[in-house]
């Protein structure tokens, strides 16, 4: 017999009519915020979602928005039989995520801005819902943290531990290599543990997994930690694993044969195989009945605590206009901060510095930071009468924001989709960043970067955001410079020293870099 079409449609029809009115009403007032919240933030969750599809370290996050609706269904029979209410204490959570946005925009940090994004949808929550629903939705609302394309920043710490695996593993087999690094030397030939190499795309997906498996899977804080622990060390170790395994292939049968294999083995393919190493490890561990509910509505609303958090109600009316006035004090001041721009000079120069020639710029292999929305760039080359040579790299900002980030994302002295690849943390240079970059295989060259912005001089890209956002909150005006002394280092050890002489010439850098930006 076929089945009653209309029957079905009209079922969600009337699942929703037996809905109890509060939940009606909350769940179209949620529902309302959350349009507003995704249209008046469009762009973060755009470029979110492009990084989502775009970025292979960040496809797993196309699975969360699944998952998280499949962890609240789980919930909802319990649910169902609870109370929303609006609660103005929930007032504060979304400022909190609304300044944490502002954060973001005014410094031109996307992390902080897209953070901000996620948290105002969670955030709406308790304040449309109430704390004994959002109580129950804990561990989701929790789990929406996944949603922020975050790990990135791991990218060098992975590759420096990649190394030092692959090195203990290739020394252990019996083939004899150098570490360089990330560069490992063998018979076969040089290897590079690259960014793509790192593994930081399995290490934040499998520990997106591990949080969700013990929640799901486990009921003792013992067995989800071992799990959460697992869900770290193995996909490091087994990345390690892997490199060692494309080195020694690669003695047997030749460089070119093992890259082969690597490129058919390193992908989603290989993290399956892991995830399946760890879920085998833990199965038999798993102590979750499987029929047992996820929350207890019941202990839910016996608990006083959250009583007495409750009594702190207010009407929905006051919620949805509280949450107005939140969106539009954020938006408004990230707008007129956006505008802030302190005044440029017509050109900018490279100083002379005692003891030091302007001499023409020819580098072995061509290197040149990258600086995008920079309103004054300046590349020059100095030398010394002892032969010392260093490079000097200038940009100057009006002010920061999206587009123009000094310390953003693929700028500075490593150029993306160049003949250049981080090689290792350079030598110590006060509070200057300093790194050895490698050009084709062939060609070191120490980079050191600092940052220029009112008082700060630093090497250091957060105290560079504080720095900005602390102006900008403040509405203040001010130019920031970005300062990269760099020098070819062959034979190994002369880039330091010629960086060091040329950072006695030029007296107090801070001064030095103010001559350029032309404001003392």
């Amino acid at each position: 017999m076929q089945p009653d079409v209309t029957a079905i449609a009209a079922a969600p029809g009337r699942r929703w009519r037996a809905l109890a009115p509060a939940w009606q009403s909350s769940i179209i007032r949620l529902g309302a915020a959350w349009a507003v919240l995704f249209a008046a933030f469009f762009g973060d969750w755009a470029a979110m979602a492009g990084q989502w599809w775009d970025i292979s370290t960040y496809n797993h996050i196309l699975l969360i928005p699944p998952i998280i609706g499949w962890l609240v269904w789980q919930r909802w029979p319990e649910l169902q039989r609870l109370t929303p209410v609006a609660w103005w204490p929930g007032l504060v959570l979304l400022a909190g995520a609304a300044f944490l946005w502002l954060l973001g925009a005014i410094s031109g940090l996307d992390l902080a801005r897209q953070a901000g994004a996620v948290a105002m949808l969670g955030a709406c929550v308790p304040l449309l819902l109430g704390p004994r629903v959002s109580m129950g939705l804990v561990f989701p609302l929790c789990y929406l943290v996944f949603l922020v394309p975050v790990g990135e920043e791991l990218v060098k710490p992975l590759q420096t531990v990649t190394a030092d695996i692959t090195i203990a593993l290739t020394h252990l087999s019996g083939i004899p290599a150098e570490i360089d690094g990330v560069f490992i030397d063998t018979p076969a030939g040089l290897f590079e543990v690259a960014e793509a190499c790192s593994g930081v795309k399995f290490l934040i997906a499998m520990v997106a997994f591990g949080v969700l498996a013990a929640n799901v899977c486990f009921l003792r804080l013992t067995r989800r930690a071992a799990m959460l622990a697992a869900c770290v060390a193995v996909p490091i170790l087994a990345n390690g694993v892997r490199a060692w395994g494309t080195i020694y292939a690669a003695q047997i049968f030749g460089i070119e044969a093992a890259a082969g294999f690597d490129h058919i083995v390193y992908g989603w393919f290989f993290f399956a195989i892991v995830l399946a190493l760890v879920i085998a490890g833990a199965w038999r561990f798993f102590d979750r009945p499987i029929n047992a509910p996820m929350i207890d509505a019941d202990a839910i609303g016996r608990a006083r605590w959250l009583g007495r958090l409750e009594a702190s109600d207010f009407s929905a009316k006051a919620a949805l206009a509280g949450f107005a006035l939140v969106l539009c004090a954020a938006w408004g001041w990230a707008l007129v901060a956006d505008r802030l721009e302190a005044p440029m000079p017509e050109r900018i120069d490279l100083p002379s510095v005692p003891g030091w020639t302007r001499v023409d710029y020819t580098p072995s292999i061509w290197w040149e930071p990258r600086a995008e929305g920079a309103d004054h760039r300046l590349l020059g080359r100095y030398r010394d009468a002892h032969g010392h040579v260093v490079d000097v790299f200038v940009a100057l900002y009006a002010s920061q924001g999206e587009g123009r980030e000094a310390g953003g994302f693929g700028q500075g002295a490593l150029m993306p989709r160049s003949p250049w690849s981080w090689q290792s943390p350079g030598p110590a240079m006060g509070d200057g960043a300093s790194d050895r970059l490698l050009g084709d295989g062939k060609v070191e060259r120490v980079a050191v970067t600092w940052y220029r912005s009112g008082e700060l001089l630093s090497g250091s890209n957060a105290r560079l955001k504080l720095a900005v956002i602390r102006d900008h909150l403040l509405l203040r005006a001010r130019p920031t410079a970005t300062l990269i002394l760099s020098a070819e280092d062959a034979p190994r050890g002369t880039a330091g020293q010629a960086i060091a002489a040329f950072r006695a010439s030029t007296g107090p850098l801070e001064s030095w870099v103010d001559r350029v930006m032309q404001v003392r």
